[in-house]
């Protein structure tokens, strides 16, 4: 589904260079939930948007389904975006003037898609992610658990290869945050979506298949889930504290 092969990329600040991606490698298989973690600066908002191809790459391969989309055109990469991929962000980004369905159904108006089949699949995932008593209200009314699902709901509409999360529980209270998760895993079983989220939250990260950390711009571990969540949360947690150790930042 989704390789990235020894991915690099630094930023200048006049004379001086900063590395932040130092050759990350990584795979998502399709139908996964996985998680990337890591202290702030590790490198994690700029690996998912070297991924999206928001920020150009110096070096490495972004590979969706063995097309590496950092050597695509502009015109095709747009094309891409829209339809292979599906993106929810901490901010939310709903328009306050259309309504939670009207949000939803967004990607496939802009693709000028036929009205019929655009406003069934909008009903089946308004179904799955359990928002019907809300579809005909606008975001200033809704919690910001269901704006968020509102978003999640938006991402899938064109059925994607891939759904990139930035922090999307970051924002939200704990009540808020589970809905969310839910959400996740609601579209994992029952729509066979593929999601990689960065997260700061252990306990989120606790219900994806795997959780891959960064550290100084380079996959410092990955821990994939065999079983019990709690006894996961409790791996990520026990991880993190020996990373935080080992570069003195207890």
């Amino acid at each position: 589904m989704l390789k990235v092969n020894n991915l690099c990329k630094s930023y200048k600040n006049g004379e001086i260079e900063y590395e932040v991606l130092k050759g990350v490698s990584l795979n998502v298989k399709k139908g996964e939930l996985v998680a990337i973690m890591g202290p702030s600066g590790s490198g994690k908002t700029t690996l998912l948007n070297c991924i999206s191809c928001f920020i150009p790459v110096d070096r490495g391969e972004v590979l969706l389904e063995d097309i590496d989309i950092t050597k695509v055109s502009e015109g095709e990469l747009s094309k891409i975006r829209n339809k292979k991929l599906g993106f929810v962000f901490q901010d939310f980004m709903l328009l306050d003037g259309l309504s939670v369905f009207e949000n939803i159904c967004l990607p496939q108006i802009i693709s000028d898609s036929e009205v019929e089949s655009m406003e069934k699949r909008a009903n089946l995932l308004i179904d799955v992610f359990g928002i019907t008593h809300i579809k005909d209200k606008y975001p200033a009314e809704i919690s910001g658990g269901e704006k968020q699902r509102t978003a999640v709901a938006r991402a899938l509409i064109n059925d994607p290869l891939l759904i990139l999360a930035d922090e999307p529980t970051g924002n939200l209270d704990s009540k808020s945050s589970k809905s969310v998760i839910s959400a996740f895993q609601d579209a994992k079983k029952n729509l066979g979506a593929t999601i990689l989220m960065v997260t700061h939250d252990s306990f989120a990260a606790s219900f994806c298949d795997r959780v891959i950390i960064l550290k100084d711009g380079v996959v410092y571990k990955e821990l994939c889930r065999q079983g019990d969540r709690i006894k996961f949360m409790d791996q990520l947690l026990i991880t993190i504290k020996e990373m935080s150790g080992e570069s003195n930042e207890n």
